[in-house]
This record gives structure tokens, sequence and C-alpha cells, in this order.
């Protein structure tokens, strides 16, 4: 379960900046997960529950965006909604050329004092 890894991570990474800048308490982080990121959402949002017991986050009140994918069509280029990596244009049946969302997993904000 990589996602227990990845709340591990983000709880270093969120230590480090506030080190980094004498800060006390992290009130708010935001954090992006794209649909098409490997990175189960749920999953991810329990284990970071878990990593930030006592820790500079653990009354943080965190903001899980979920990113949709998205997918251009080479052929017709349109634009739509990818549930998965591979899905085909829902008009000309064609993988897509480019995704153009659903990739990330980022740290967005922290908000601290």
């Amino acid at each position: 379960m990589h996602e227990f890894s990845l709340a591990a991570d983000v709880v270093e990474l969120a230590a480090r900046e506030a080190e980094k800048h004498a800060v006390t308490q992290i009130l708010e982080m935001e954090i992006e997960v794209g649909a098409l990121s490997g990175v189960d959402a749920d999953a991810f949002l329990e284990s970071l529950k878990l990593v930030v017991e006592n820790t500079l986050l653990d009354q943080t009140i965190i903001r899980l965006n979920r990113i949709s994918g998205r997918g251009v069509c080479p052929s017709c280029h349109r634009e739509f909604e990818m549930k998965e990596r591979i899905t085909f244009c829902p008009d000309c049946g064609e993988l897509p050329s480019e995704i153009t969302g659903g990739l990330e997993f980022r740290v967005v904000s922290l908000l601290a004092e």
C-alpha cells in the first residue's frame, strides 16, 4: 500500500517546510490527487490521518481536492473525461493523444502560524 508511504512523505515535507520557516503550527494543508495518478485518494487520506498523529500536523485541517482525469482525442480533438488511463473517446473511439488532467499528486498549500 504505497499510499501510506506517500502520506509519510507528505508529513515529512510539511515538517521540513515548518522548520525552514520557524512555524509552530500548520493550520491547513491542501492536497491534489488526480484520478489517473495511481493514488487511491481514500486510502491516502486514511493513511494520512494515521501518520499525522503526534506530529505538527495533528490538528491540521486537510483539504483533499480530487482532480478528474481528462484527455484529448487525436482524431476529433474532443476533450473528454477519463476514469481510467485507457479510456476511448466517446465520439470516435480513439485513445487520447494527450492527458490534460488527473495525473496530479501534490501539496498545493500549507497555511501556518
